[in-house]
């Protein structure tokens, strides 16, 4: 008798702390400040959203979650005593509340998830709202620094185009300049040719003048030298011949004078 009390305490026991170990876990034993907040960076003030302690069930009704009396007397009836019977289901009475009571701390009601869900969404409405204006504020900021590069970018175009066309007009000026002291230096060289070329001219002229004058002489040189030469011949020859008529004359009267 004893032992099958005792199996059925083991089995009360048994029975409340698994349902204890398998009540359902409520939302409010989470933190949803820390996880909606990560990641974000707000301008306003963090919240924290702890749940309020809710008392779904009187103290009173708490007390006992059984008949005790019944169970005391099914206790003494298996053999048990009356103080061993009270003490028993004083502490099982005790393991039940506690279990009850752990359970109790993990659940949450309808009206405080529907808060919770409130206080979220306003929550998750600032963090939009300061999307918003850090989105404004930057477009503000990308449109004046825009701005100011448009005007930069026009000095800069300004100051190229003035440049351009400075650069542009002195290069005008220096290739007129060049183009005028190259005319003008062609201008001397070809003065410089045709005088050249007069002087070889008259050089050429005087020259084939001094030629002909020297053909001349050369010539008339000639001639004189011809008829020296025939008047030379001319000596040479009655030279000869009176030497040899005095020779013979010679040899004649030594011939003559012999043969007498």
């Amino acid at each position: 008798m004893r032992r099958s009390a005792i199996q059925c305490c083991r089995a009360l026991l048994h029975t409340n702390y698994i349902t204890a170990n398998t009540a359902p876990q409520s939302p409010a034993t989470h933190s949803p400040g820390t996880g909606l907040k990560r990641g974000f960076f707000t301008t306003g003030v963090s919240q924290s959203y702890n749940s309020r302690r809710v008392e779904i069930t009187s103290p009173e009704q708490r007390k006992a979650f059984f008949d005790t009396h019944v169970l005391v007397l099914e206790l003494q009836a298996n053999g048990f005593k009356k103080e061993q019977a009270e003490a028993i289901v004083t502490v099982i009475a005790n393991l039940t509340s506690a279990n009850m009571e752990s359970m109790y701390k993990d659940m949450v009601t309808k009206p405080q998830q529907e808060i919770m869900l409130q206080q979220i969404m306003a929550h998750l409405d600032s963090i939009r709202k300061d999307m918003v204006i850090l989105e404004k504020s930057e477009f503000s900021n990308l449109r004046t620094e825009n701005e100011k590069i448009k005007i930069e970018l026009g000095h800069v175009k300004r100051h190229l185009v003035d440049e351009v066309k400075k650069m542009r007009a002195d290069t005008t000026l220096d290739l007129n300049l060049e183009k005028s002291r190259i005319v003008d230096m062609f201008r001397d060289q070809e003065k410089q040719l045709m005088a050249t070329k007069t002087e070889f001219t008259e050089l050429n002229a005087d020259t084939a003048l001094g030629v002909a004058e020297t053909n001349k002489k050369i010539d008339t040189d000639i001639a004189l030298l011809k008829t020296m030469l025939e008047s030379l011949k001319l000596e040479t020859v009655r030279y000869l011949a009176a030497s040899v008529f005095t020779c013979l004359a010679i040899a004649l009267g030594l011939y003559r004078m012999w043969q007498k």
